[in-house]
């Protein structure tokens, strides 16, 4: 289904997508080095080299003590699983990374009614409730992604979605506000899972050339997740109460935790060749054998190793840190509509507490339509600047070029439409265009960062997250005080121009992101 809508895509816009690619090809080629020292496992490989299954044998591999994947075809290798084995894992990482952002927002519309409940007339106080749980998304990743690396993804996506599941029932008994935000924020902690290492799993399982549709569709979750959220939790608490959304929460982690023990399997590399030496050991008795991405650190190191791992990236790589930051600006405005969106179409269009919910869909399907175009756009152009030569991760960055100037576009047109009072669909209008520029963004930099940093692409999402998710938590408490200050319009505004003086980073990470990653200057050493 995923390859005809490919072919769909790619005979609407052949022509387009062949103009677009000379154009940038050129550009690319004008303003590009090569380099021939390549150091994968900092990010400065153009492929995904340091796999062994893309065939490429080294020395250290003909020594017969050495185990390696047996060449680019081996069955074991996750990328060369069945549709029918790797298919439920895709489907499932989908889903949970879809679920647990779900959960930030959907008890946003239950605030007032649980300020009474608990005596608290604090408006900080009641944002904070939705801000401490993408709180738990920045504390979270520094944890899971130094163990997924060293135990694999499997069991971190079992304990972290039985924990999302006990905290989220802790909510729903709640007796007071801080016992309520503690819960929410471990939910938080246990929640970022998903979106620390989802994007591993997908480079896991999807070979370079094609993961860019599957890296679309996990990046739809962080941002439709939060947009479904509102319209589910308002209907849920205008009928049947506040707590029945941290329930009807509970339920569907437990069902996705009952499938995820019958279908989700191991899919990390280095962990599944370690395992793999493990039983040729007993088998052969040869104590010898040892895996192919076996650096011989000990457990011990290599967990240390992999804690810092994500800040020495985020602070010491350029690439990192400044994608991080973009997407930051993108998350925190996402979360920060949401304080608004809310009362403006209570207070100015007379919607109702469940109605109000209907005015996030209009990210939800700008976001539908970014995932077709963008996911699509993907995977079509990196093959066409290529050549059928080198894959590079900057050829990730082109469709992130159009796509970052819709959400100032969109800014602009939500915050004056509502400004000047103009019909209540002009302003849904508006944030469906910020919609289709923020999966742009999401999914363009989770993209190029698991083709950059292939081994340690949990490492690279986990400071990206770590940062996003602090721009998600904070961001949003100036929402309510700018907006009364500047109004709807101006304050719309100044967020507008702050993304738009951003779009310049896209051209210049793709003209001069291959020099950035392959500097020697810029090397992140672990």
């Amino acid at each position: 289904m995923a390859d005809t809508k490919t072919n769909d895509s790619q005979a609407v816009s052949e022509h387009t997508v062949d103009k677009l690619a000379g154009e940038l090809r050129d550009l690319q080629e004008n303003r590009t080095e090569e380099n021939s020292s390549v150091e994968d496992r900092n990010g400065t490989g153009d492929v995904e080299k340091q796999i062994p299954v893309e065939g490429c044998e080294t020395s250290e591999s003909r020594d017969p003590n050495v185990i390696d994947w047996l060449g680019e075809g081996d069955p074991e290798h996750p990328q060369n699983w069945t549709w029918k084995r790797k298919g439920p894992i895709v489907v499932l990482v989908a889903f949970i990374t879809f679920l647990t952002p779900l959960a930030s927002s959907m008890f946003a519309p239950g605030i007032p009614d649980v300020m009474r409940a608990f005596g608290s007339q604090s408006s900080i106080l009641g944002s904070f409730t939705v801000s401490i749980f993408i709180l738990g998304y920045a504390c979270g990743p520094l944890l899971i992604a130094p163990l997924s690396e060293l135990y694999g993804r499997s069991p971190l996506y079992h304990c972290c979605n039985f924990g999302f599941v006990a905290f989220n029932v802790g909510c729903a008994l709640s007796k007071n506000m801080g016992t309520l935000l503690a819960l929410r924020f471990f939910a938080g902690v246990f929640g970022s899972c998903p979106l620390t290492i989802g994007a591993g799993t997908m480079a896991d399982l999807i070979v370079q050339e094609k993961r860019g549709k599957f890296m679309a569709i996990w990046a739809m979750g962080p941002l439709l997740g939060p947009v479904i959220g509102p319209v589910a939790g308002g209907y849920l608490t205008q009928s049947i109460g506040w707590r029945w959304v941290f329930w009807v929460l509970a339920i569907a982690g437990g069902v996705s935790m009952v499938l995820s023990g019958i279908f989700l399997r191991e899919s990390y590399p280095p962990v599944l060749l370690a395992q793999k030496v493990q039983k040729m050991r007993k088998e052969t008795g040869n104590e010898q054998l040892r895996s192919a991405l076996d650096d011989g650190r000990a457990p011990r190191e290599v967990f240390m190793l992999s804690i810092i791992r994500p800040l020495r990236m985020l602070f010491l790589s350029p690439i990192v840190f400044i994608f991080s930051a973009y997407t930051a600006v993108i998350y925190g405005i996402l979360y920060l509509l949401f304080t608004t969106i809310s009362t403006t179409f209570e207070n100015v269009y007379h919607f109702s507490q469940g109605s109000v919910g209907l005015a996030f869909l209009g990210i939800g399907v700008g976001s539908l339509i970014g995932l077709f175009f963008f996911g699509a756009a993907s995977d079509l152009l990196l093959k066409r600047l290529a050549k059928g030569g080198v894959l590079k991760p900057e050829y990730r960055i082109p469709p992130l070029i159009p796509g970052a100037a819709f959400v100032p576009v969109g800014l602009f047109w939500y915050g004056w439409s509502i400004e000047k009072e103009i019909h209540w669909i002009m302003p849904i209008v508006g944030t469906g265009f910020v919609g289709v520029g923020m999966i742009a963004v999401m999914m363009t930099v989770s993209t190029y960062l698991v083709d950059a940093f292939t081994t340690h692409a949990a490492s690279a999402t986990a400071a990206n997250t770590v940062f996003r998710s602090l721009g998600g938590a904070f961001l949003p408490l100036a929402g309510p005080p700018m907006f009364k200050a500047l109004g709807l319009g101006w304050g719309s505004s100044l967020l507008g121009f702050v993304t738009l003086a951003m779009v310049p980073l896209t051209w210049f990470f793709f003209a001069y992101g291959e020099r950035i990653r392959t500097s020697p200057r810029f090397q992140v050493k672990f």
